[in-house]
C-alpha cells in the first residue's frame, strides 16, 4: 500500500500543498468546495499527516517571513501564493505581516525578525532605501526585496531583490498612448511621499512625453493611494478642472479601475471619450468592463524567484542576486486610436 505524501494529496486534489497544509491546520481561509475535495481525496487516500515532525519542525523556529507594504492592493496575493507553497514544500512555516502606508518598512522588518526569530524575510513593497549595511550584518537574516527598487547608494551586497525596471515599463505604457495620437494624456499616481516605484513610473511618463515631444503639465497630474476611493476622487479632479484630456495613465490597476468608474459615473465613455492605461495586470483589470489595458509584472514567477533565492542564501549556496523580470503590455479594450 503507497504511503501518500502532501504533495500526493495536493496532485491528486488539483490544488496548492499550501492548500492542503491549511485544510489540516482548520484555517478558515480555504472555501467550503476546496475544503470538502481535500478531505475527500485524505480520506480516500488514507493519508496520516505526521503530526509529530510538522510540530517539530514549528517548534524549531523554522519561519520564514513575508512582510507587506500596504492592506489593500490585490496585487501580491499571486505572489504571496507561490511563495507559501515553496515554503511549506521545505518544512518551514510562514508567517505573514502586512504593513501600512504610516509604518516604517525597515523598522517593521527588524521587529519582525527579532520578534518571530526567522530564518529568512522577503519584503513585498515598501521604501528601503534607508538600509544600513550595519543593520543587516547584526541580524544575520538573509532579506529579499521584490516589487522594490533600490538606489545605488545602499550596498547591495547585504541583500537581494527581484523587480521590475519600472520606469521603462510605465515609459512604454504612455509611449503607446502618445503612438495611438493622444497629446492629452494625464496621471494618477502615488505622490511624492513614494520615492520608490511610484516615482519610477511618474519618471517614466515625463520621459515618454519629452520623447514624443509633449510638454509635461503639473495641470495632469494628481495622486492616489493604490485604492480604488483615492483613484477614483482624484480623477473626478481631473475631470473637474475641463482640460479636455483624452488619455489617462494610472500606475496600479487597483486605482485605474477607481479612475474608470469616474469617468463612467460622468456619462462618459472607455474608450470613445478617454482612454485608461493601468499598471499591474491583475485580473480586476481584465474582468472589469471595458477591460483595463495594463503593464503585466510576472508577479508569480517573481514570487518563485524570491523564495528561490531566499533557501539558496539561507543554505549558503549562492551569493546575494538582483534579478530583473521583465514585463508585458496587455493591449485590450479601454484605448482608442485617435488617428
Amino acid at each position: 500500500m503507497k504511503n501518500f505524501s502532501i504533495k500526493d494529496i495536493a496532485k491528486i486534489a488539483g490544488v496548492g500543498v499550501s492548500t492542503v497544509s491549511r485544510v489540516l491546520n482548520n484555517h478558515p481561509d480555504v472555501k467550503d468546495e476546496t475544503r470538502k475535495k481535500v478531505l475527500k481525496v485524505i480520506e480516500e487516500c488514507n493519508y496520516i499527516p505526521n503530526n509529530s515532525a510538522r510540530n517539530l519542525k514549528r517548534n524549531s523556529s523554522k519561519n520564514i517571513g513575508v512582510l507587506v507594504k500596504g492592506i489593500y492592493n490585490p496585487f501580491f496575493s499571486k505572489m504571496i501564493r507561490s511563495i507559501e507553497e515553496k515554503i511549506d514544500e521545505e518544512g518551514y512555516s510562514m508567517i505573514l505581516h502586512y504593513n501600512d502606508d504610516n509604518t516604517n518598512d525597515i523598522e517593521a522588518a527588524i521587529e519582525l525578525i527579532k520578534e518571530k526569530k526567522l530564518k529568512g524575510l522577503i519584503c513585498l513593497g515598501g521604501d528601503f532605501d534607508n538600509l544600513e549595511e550595519e543593520q543587516l550584518m547584526n541580524l544575520k537574516t538573509p532579506i529579499v526585496l521584490t516589487s522594490i527598487n533600490i538606489t545605488d547608494k545602499v550596498n547591495k551586497n547585504i541583500f537581494s531583490s527581484v523587480a521590475i525596471e519600472n520606469e521603462k515599463a510605465a515609459y512604454k505604457a504612455v509611449d503607446y498612448l502618445c503612438r495611438l495620437g493622444h497629446k492629452k494624456i494625464a496621471i494618477i499616481t502615488t505622490g511624492e511621499g513614494d520615492k520608490n516605484v511610484g516615482k519610477l513610473r511618474f519618471e517614466g511618463y515625463k520621459k515618454a512625453l519629452a520623447e514624443n515631444k509633449i510638454n509635461y503639465n503639473e495641470q495632469f497630474l494628481e495622486f492616489g493611494h493604490y485604492t480604488f476611493e483615492s483613484a477614483f476622487d482624484a480623477m473626478n479632479k481631473l475631470l473637474d478642472k475641463d482640460l479636455g484630456l483624452t488619455a489617462v495613465f494610472v500606475t496600479s490597476d487597483i486605482m485605474a479601475i477607481g479612475a474608470a468608474k469616474a469617468i463612467l459615473s460622468r456619462g462618459l465613455k472607455i474608450p470613445e471619450d478617454i482612454s485608461v492605461v493601468g499598471f499591474d495586470g491583475i485580473e480586476y483589470s481584465k474582468y472589469f468592463h471595458p477591460s483595463i489595458t495594463t503593464v503585466k509584472q510576472p508577479v508569480e514567477e517573481m514570487g518563485q524567484k524570491s523564495i528561490e533565492i531566499l533557501f539558496d542564501l539561507m543554505n549558503n549556496s549562492k551569493e546575494h542576486e538582483h534579478i530583473v523580470f521583465d514585463i508585458e503590455l496587455l493591449i485590450r479594450e479601454s484605448c482608442k486610436k485617435l488617428f
